[in-house]
């Protein structure tokens, strides 16, 4: 069992609060309102037994005088107690938003710098869950400490109070606190285990919920409903099963404590009797030990929050700083070369990759594409074309070899260089669910009206988004879910075209058009020849015929370079492949 299972590490504690303090500092006015309010809370909460037991006491006295105005004062006490109640959650809740939300803001910034691998490596619920869940310990933890530990503060000194008034009662409290101390710290040791474990299994299912949202079609049309449920349900049992056991330690806990704690107020209740009789004890002091009984109880509760806390915090922490500062999670790294327009030439010498260590995808692959051209890559499916893409635009790196663009090694230049002068459209594009106009304006914030509409009319798709009750500010659901195969394509290269980079990556992206809106958008494309560097990957040969040059690629390496005629002529696999295709439209 790892060490911080066994008890809590301070050291570790303070180090995630200095980590987390940069959040907090940007919110400190919310934070400091909210201890002055809770001291003010506190203050009032340890002076009222005081007056309660002086309003009990007064009650056969035939003077009603002094009465009625200790109700009057109690009555502003218990007005001042709700209205700063009420500004103290307000405050809390403050500062709990914003510094929510900057905690969030910056682990989804840092998510997104992550390796392509490591997301590749690992379910998508390990991510999300972090940036749900664990964020809200992090932004919670100094409010939640503040009110824990100011209780403390108060309950020791209302503990301080009972020794000035009988030393007896004290040490019989004082024993009591200690016994149920030991008790509690047996119940946040099996808790913490507890919670470590479900956490995991929590995240496996966020990311199994995520994908039946995801794949609700293909599990539909596959008539996979059953078994993808049973696997559901399955994951759904053993986390549940884990709650619940988190439940049943708090649950039997808080039976044997409140046991123990009526108990110890009998006790207390023959004690305090006896001490009166041998003239030890006042009734009115009697009746203020009655009353401040419950603070001594607080006293262990809070002190038990503020090790809970620390325990769910650290292990919170732990689990978002391994992705903002940690070395778990490898991070993409750039060079600082920064050209603000690349010219489009790039080079690949001797290029090694696989997606996994034991098998290459392409081999010692070399090649030159020169700016402005216009390039197909054309090959058997598995060849590695669309690893080539993958690595020009750094979402992975080469194991062998470098890639240059504009003869500067790729390693060397910034992210804004690569990125903001290449685009890419895949087969499957990803779509937001934002409007239309949203989707397009993500690759460019400031695009007017004019330029969506002239990218869309580009991607023969402006009349069907005419055709739209809310037009351009139409919601396209989760993905893209409302639009066809072909109109999601279609949107994702009206993007490319609001992007306007200098070079333009088409990954199988006309393969969901119907033949008459691909001429359209092949027509754009050759808009663009002698403008952009384009680059095709086309599995039907028909569509790159015009470029100025293919690449046939085979098994990760170049097996013909040329136009379309020569590779008809002097290469048997191209000809064997165009052949093929020709039948199949037959």
């Amino acid at each position: 069992m790892e060490e911080s299972s066994k008890k809590i590490d301070f050291k570790e504690s303070i180090r995630n609060l200095k980590l987390t303090w940069r959040f907090v500092k940007r919110n400190m006015k919310y934070l400091i309102l909210y201890m002055l309010f809770y001291i003010i809370l506190c203050i009032i909460g340890v002076f009222s037994p005081m007056l309660a037991a002086k309003q009990i006491l007064f009650i056969n006295n035939s003077n009603w005088s002094p009465l009625i105005q200790i109700s009057i004062f109690i009555f502003i006490v218990e007005i001042t107690r709700n209205v700063s109640r009420f500004f103290a959650r307000k405050t809390s809740q403050l500062f709990f938003r914003k510094t929510l939300t900057d905690v969030q803001l910056e682990l989804a910034k840092e998510t997104l710098k992550l390796e392509t691998e490591e997301i590749d490596n690992n379910s998508s619920g390990i991510f999300i869950d972090r940036l749900n869940r664990d964020t809200e310990n992090i932004a919670d933890i100094f409010a939640s400490l503040t009110e824990a530990i100011t209780e403390v503060v108060v309950n020791i000194g209302v503990l301080g109070a009972i020794f000035v008034v009988n030393k007896i009662i004290f040490i019989y409290f004082l024993c009591a606190l200690i016994l149920l101390f030991v008790l509690n710290k047996i119940r946040i040791k099996k808790r913490f285990i507890n919670d470590k474990e479900f956490r995991k299994l929590r995240e496996k299912n966020t990311g199994l919920i995520g994908e039946m949202v995801r794949g609700l079609r293909d599990v539909k049309v596959l008539g996979a409903e059953n078994n993808f449920l049973n696997v559901l349900k399955n994951r759904l049992y053993d986390t549940n099963n884990k709650r619940y056991e988190m439940s049943s330690v708090d649950r039997k806990y808080m039976l044997i404590n409140g046991s123990i704690q009526d108990l110890i107020t009998l006790g207390f209740m023959f004690l305090s009797i006896k001490l009166v009789f041998l003239d030890m004890l006042s009734i009115e002091n009697m009746v203020i030990l009655y009353m401040y009984q419950q603070r001594v109880y607080n006293l262990l509760n809070y002190t038990s929050n503020v090790l809970e806390y620390l325990r769910n915090f650290n292990l919170s922490a732990s689990r978002v700083f391994e992705i903002l500062d940690g070395e778990k999670f490898r991070k993409e790294d750039f060079g600082t070369i920064d050209l603000e327009k690349v010219n489009g030439d790039f080079e690949f010498c001797n290029v090694t990759f696989g997606y996994n260590r034991k098998k290459a995808i392409i081999k010692d692959l070399s090649f030159k594409i020169n700016a402005n051209e216009t390039v197909a890559f054309v090959g058997r499916s598995g060849g590695g074309k669309s690893t080539i893409f993958s690595l020009l635009t750094k979402l992975y790196h080469p194991r062998k070899g470098k890639i240059l663009i504009d003869n500067i090694d790729i390693n060397k230049l910034s992210k804004n260089t690569i990125r903001n002068n290449i685009s890419i459209i895949t087969q499957n594009p990803y779509i937001f669910n934002f409007s239309i106009k949203e989707n397009l304006k993500i690759v460019k914030e400031d695009a007017t009206d004019e330029e969506i509409v002239d990218a869309c009319k580009k991607a023969s798709l402006h009349d069907f988004i005419m055709s739209l009750p809310d037009n351009y500010d139409t919601l396209v659901g989760e993905g893209g879910i409302t639009l066809s195969g072909g109109q999601r394509q279609r949107l994702a290269i009206a993007r490319a075209f609001v992007k306007n980079s200098e070079i333009i990556l088409f990954d199988e992206a006309t393969s969901a058009l119907d033949n008459e809106t691909q001429k359209d958008i092949q027509d754009a494309i050759s808009d663009m020849k002698n403008k952009n560097t384009v680059l095709i990957i086309a599995h039907r040969l028909s569509t790159v015929i015009n470029s100025d040059r293919i690449l046939l690629i085979d098994n990760g390496n170049i097996v013909g370079e040329g136009t379309h005629s020569e590779l008809l002529k002097n290469n048997k696999l191209y000809k064997e492949l165009y052949t093929s295709e020709l039948k199949n439209r037959i």
